[in-house]
């Protein structure tokens, strides 16, 4: 008797708090989930392109999990008086059923959200916004950035290889001193039809800004006067008051990054890869963004493997350099988001 009553309490406990103890568990625990799945579709998709194959990115629209928690005990019997005939015998018995139902949905990026999330032109606005963020600008400009006033920059995507301007190089590190000095910033001024967006030199207050600085307007051709420099999308400047800048697609990204992946030396003597032609004087300017690893095997503690065409393909956690470099991928996603932002529906879970 004492078990049933037990087993009674333990399922009306457990019905009356299964949803809330659920939350921290499901809430981290897909969280784990949809980073390490987002990680190792954006290292695939960068196979599938450094090997002419189609990218599929597919996208995790709703997690909805709903929770079912039910008991039920039945005690019986029947007695004999003394003197009698008759059984005399109890019955007792106890059932419980529990479900854990999530329902997931999956929607690949295709059609208008293919062409604007993939195909669309970075906005300057989003790549300078990272760089006042504290982004390296050498390496935000390395990724998402074709020219500068004509200054050209490296790209390894297969039949439009560009080996690079050296001066794009030196701009590079023309910028990323000037960044790490504080010698340079931007703003947004607000006009009556879009915001303009301005990128300004602080006051020559000591060398290390001095000099950066200076270099910054040689190479880009600017009026050495002027504080304020007008930042605009396109290939050419029109005056010595301007910064023009022809940023890359996340396509295009992605095709250049992949350019940098190890392969397995058979692929490359068989044809099944493109294999990019860069001479020891372009590795020095333009050195790989980072390194992606192949093998038999991946070692267990990798930062994000996949297998791919009979190999594993892996980035090493101990390398903070491609680690963040990958990440950075993963962040620029965000910048070609431009729809306007629709209600979320609301949805209602029963938790039994």
């Amino acid at each position: 008797m004492r078990a049933v009553l037990l087993l009674g309490l333990v399922l009306l406990a457990g019905c009356a708090g299964i949803g809330p103890p659920s939350i921290p568990r499901d809430r981290f625990d897909y969280v784990t989930a949809v980073s390490d799945s987002w990680k190792r579709q954006m290292l695939l998709d960068l196979l599938k392109i450094r090997y002419t194959d189609a990218p599929v990115f597919m996208d995790i629209s709703a997690v909805i999990n709903s929770y079912s928690l039910e008991g039920d005990v039945a005690l019986g019997g029947q007695y004999a008086p003394v003197g009698r005939n008759g059984d005399t015998f109890t019955g007792l018995g106890a059932t419980a059923r529990y479900a854990d139902k999530p329902t997931i949905s999956y929607q690949p990026l295709t059609g208008d959200r293919f062409a604007r999330n993939l195909m669309a032109p970075l906005p300057p606005t989003g790549i300078l916004y990272m760089l006042q963020a504290g982004y390296p600008a050498d390496v935000v400009l390395r990724l998402c950035v074709n020219t500068i006033n004509g200054l050209e920059n490296s790209y390894g995507g297969p039949g439009i290889q560009r080996p690079g301007d050296a001066k794009f190089r030196d701009l590079l590190t023309a910028l990323r001193d000037s960044q790490i000095a504080g010698g340079s910033g931007m703003r947004v001024v607000t006009g009556k039809e879009q915001p303009a967006v301005m990128m300004y030199f602080r006051p020559l207050t000591s060398e290390a800004i001095a000099a950066p600085n200076h270099r910054i307007r040689e190479l880009l051709g600017l009026d050495p006067t002027t504080q304020e420099i007008a930042v605009v999308y396109g290939s050419h400047q029109s005056n010595d008051r301007e910064i023009a800048i022809l940023t890359r697609s996340i396509l295009q990204v992605l095709v250049d990054f992949s350019s940098y992946i190890d392969v397995p030396e058979v692929d490359l003597a068989e044809g099944r890869v493109y294999h990019p032609a860069r001479s020891p004087e372009q590795l020095a300017l333009f050195p790989p963004l980072f390194k992606v690893r192949t093998g038999g095997e991946a070692p267990p503690d990798a930062y994000v493997s996949v297998r791919y065409r009979n190999a594993r393909f892996w980035i090493d956690d101990r390398d903070q350099q491609s680690k963040s470099l990958f990440n950075s991928i993963l962040l620029l996603f965000s910048l070609t988001e431009t729809a306007q932002t629709q209600a979320a529906p609301l949805v209602t879970i029963p938790v039994k």
